[in-house]
């Protein structure tokens, strides 16, 4: 079972990746796809906030 900080820091690389498909699909103008990670984006974000994580420095979208 990984550790904490194991998750943190997997969260932390999908948080990046949501944001690098997130500015992908806006300049591609694919709106659904947009709203779709947005929803992964807003997951991440609250649950990297809630460990505790500052999210200033990776936080591109800031949504």
């Amino acid at each position: 079972m990984p550790g904490g900080l194991e998750i943190i820091r997997k969260a932390i690389e999908d948080f990046v990746k949501v944001q690098e498909n997130m500015v992908l699909a806006k300049e591609e103008n694919a709106a659904k796809t947009y709203a779709n990670l947005k929803k992964d984006y807003i997951s991440l974000k609250t649950l990297l906030e809630v460990a505790g994580v500052n999210l200033t420095e990776i936080d591109k979208i800031k949504e």
